[in-house]
């Protein structure tokens, strides 16, 4: 067994190695979009489960105390993720506790009997059930159980079996792993198949978050090991609680050989399932930590994962930092998954937004100021949150507060998961109207010149965050020095309480208005060391910060999410950039063959690749929410350093 395992993890290594090695041949990979990188949802996703029905996918997870409860995820390519609703709102939830750690479990969405289901825990086992992923979802339902079949346990996962048949693969406790059938009515039928020898000894940690499949006749069972890794595998012709008539075929994922991965520890991986074009695909959680620097803080965040056969034994492709062959798939539309800006001009509050209570689901409005949101403490802090995504930013808000005491406050927040390390700036009062930059351990203040009516901007550079504000959106003055954001960036007490850090917008003492909120302003420089995609570059390290360059005469290009150019169009882009010679900068929209290219940029020479310059180039016709490319066409390697780009108004 050992030499089969051992020649399996070879065989796929080289698999990877080759097509890596494919790809730098082949010119295209340089100026298409043909690859991926990981994460494919950055920022807290814990315990996902996938499905596919037809030629969409669906991905939800646990929530724990985030509520409204249960987002749902919509793609087409597997990439690019959308909150399309929300299945169970705080006031169908009474039962259900506010303490972090505690709220919904699991979310398991599935399809079976002509409808899409929702199971999911929550002091005992419910569903929810509706004819489309994007509701309305019915009141939920508890499922009974009986005394051999036991507590219903948490983490559960639904698997259906070829003849359409739906079992819930139950887990509860450290030594409980348990299978059965579920009825029409979405309750527990038939007999329990026990395999709580799974786990007897303690051989997977918790043998949690369990998911099946089945190929070739064969069933496969996924138990995770525990919040911090692992994933194994066992495999059986019979669906049976028969120890004898099932291998354990040890680890999931081969080995890591990257030693650059942040996502060293994937698990609690999504049922594999398989495209039209024979492959097959997982998703899969892991917190990102690397040597000396550590993003625990932002949860375990999904990742797309290859599954490869060997015979008839599953194999993921270990985690890495290099892109990745993108399934075969159509493109989505779908921009990549980062926080959404929001106008508050709808009569609904957008679905990527969350709240830490259930009572702060109450205390906005819509429709008390037009075009605005109104945040309505009362002897609470309130907020309106959304899960962070980047190591890169500049958030901008306008917020009107007359702040005429120090309990009056309002502004961006960004929190833990029990709220326990926090970043706040705001306007406020101390002895008079103030700007105030805190993290619980370094404080700015400086006096309010504008009014009630503030602009203010948070600009996240990895683990430092800078605070601006301004009267008219246009000229800034800054809160000094950065504050250090590692408190709550890095590892958090009892697991973050099982979820990652969120940003968004609070307000303390009176009510606050908010005329729009703003992750990525395009308005703003954006480093080019924040990207999310990328082929044939690389980041280097110079005295005057991080620059990109590409790594072939090719070309090369880059892909920075989720870039906020507002209502109205810019009147040109900049780029700041060192070069050797002449060369010149593409810059496109949402994809580099169906997207739009908006400008050529020509780059001179610098005379230094530490001296940065401004190069720019008009562009016209464009607004809103973009995906923004950066590419080097092909030329010379290394020509051009680029460390920003920027819209101008």
């Amino acid at each position: 067994m050992q030499n089969y395992l051992y020649a399996a993890m070879v065989l796929v290594s080289l698999t990877v190695l080759n097509t890596t090695s494919a790809q730098a041949q082949d010119k295209s990979f340089y100026q298409q979009v043909k690859t991926y990188t990981n994460p494919v949802l950055p920022g807290d996703h814990p315990d996902p489960t996938m499905l596919k029905v037809g030629d969409d996918f669906y991905h939800c997870g646990s929530t724990f105390h985030f509520t409204p409860y249960m987002p749902i995820y919509h793609s087409k390519d597997l990439i690019h993720w959308e909150v399309i609703g929300r299945v169970l709102p705080p006031s169908k939830a009474n039962w259900v506790s506010d303490r972090p750690s505690s709220g919904i479990w699991q979310g398991a969405i599935t399809y079976f009997y002509n409808s899409y289901w929702i199971y999911f825990s929550a002091g005992g086992q419910w569903f929810c059930k509706a004819d489309s992923p994007s509701g309305p979802w019915s009141d939920p339902v508890q499922v009974n159980t009986n005394p051999v079949t036991g507590p219903l346990g948490y983490d559960n996962s639904i698997f259906v079996d070829d003849d359409g048949k739906p079992y819930m693969v139950i887990k509860n406790g450290q030594k409980v792993n348990r299978i059965q059938e579920i009825g029409k009515d979405g309750q527990l039928a038939g007999s329990v198949i026990n395999l709580d020898w799974i786990n007897a000894k303690l051989q997977y940690s918790w043998a949690e978050g369990p998911v099946m499949c089945k190929r070739n006749g064969y069933y496969y069972y996924f138990p995770a090991g525990d919040v911090s890794g692992g994933q194994y595998l066992l495999r059986s012709k019979e669906l049976t609680a028969d120890s004898t008539k099932w291998e354990r075929l040890g680890e999931f994922f081969k080995p890591i050989s990257d030693p650059n991965i942040g996502f060293r520890r994937p698990n609690h991986m999504s049922a594999p399932l398989q495209l039209a074009d024979g492959t097959w695909w997982t998703i899969a959680q892991s917190y990102e930590k690397y040597d000396g620097n550590d993003w625990s803080g932002l949860g375990r965040q999904t990742s797309l994962y290859q599954v490869i056969w060997e015979g008839d034994r599953p194999w993921g492709v270990a985690p890495t930092t290099q892109p990745l062959m993108k399934p075969n798939l159509p493109k989505s539309g779908i921009s990549w998954r980062s926080v959404q800006s929001d106008d508050f001009d709808t009569d609904i509050l957008s679905a990527s937004w969350h709240f830490l209570t259930k009572k702060a689901t109450t205390g906005y409005s819509l429709s008390v100021r037009k075009g605005w949101i109104r945040l309505t403490p009362d002897n609470d802090r309130t907020h309106l949150m959304q899960k962070e995504t980047d190591h890169y930013y500049t958030a901008v808000t306008r917020v009107d507060l007359d702040a005429v005491d120090s309990s009056s406050k309002a502004g961006f927040y960004l929190t833990n998961g029990n709220q326990k390390a926090i970043v706040r700036l705001y306007t406020g009062f101390d002895k008079d109207k103030k700007i105030i930059f805190d993290s619980g351990q370094e404080t700015r203040s400086i006096p309010n010149q504008v009014g009630n009516s503030v602009w203010l901007k948070l600009e996240r550079n990895e683990h430092n965050l800078t605070g601006y504000y301004s009267g008219d959106g246009k000229t800034w003055i800054s809160l000094g020095d950065p504050i250090s954001a590692v408190h709550i960036d890095k590892a958090q007490p009892n697991f973050n309480s099982w979820v990652g850090t969120s940003v968004g917008l609070f307000a303390e003492g009176k009510p606050a208005d908010f005329d729009f909120f703003v992750c990525k302003d395009g308005y703003s420089p954006i480093l080019a060391a924040g990207y999310s995609n990328y082929f044939g570059i690389k980041t280097i390290n110079k005295e005057s910060g991080k620059v990109v360059t590409n790594t072939s005469s090719n070309g090369g290009w880059l892909m920075i999410s989720g870039v906020e150019l507002g209502k109205t169009s810019p009147s040109a882009i900049e780029v700041m950039a060192s070069s050797s010679s002449k060369g010149k900068i593409e810059i496109w929209l949402d994809d580099l063959n169906d997207g739009k290219l908006i400008a050529t940029i020509p780059v001179n020479s610098t005379g230094s690749e530490e001296n940065c310059m401004s190069f720019s180039k008009v562009v016209k016709g464009v607004s809103g929410h973009h995906d923004v490319f950066v590419k080097f066409p092909t030329g010379s390697e290394g020509a051009i350093n680029i460390k920003s780009i920027r819209f101008l108004e």
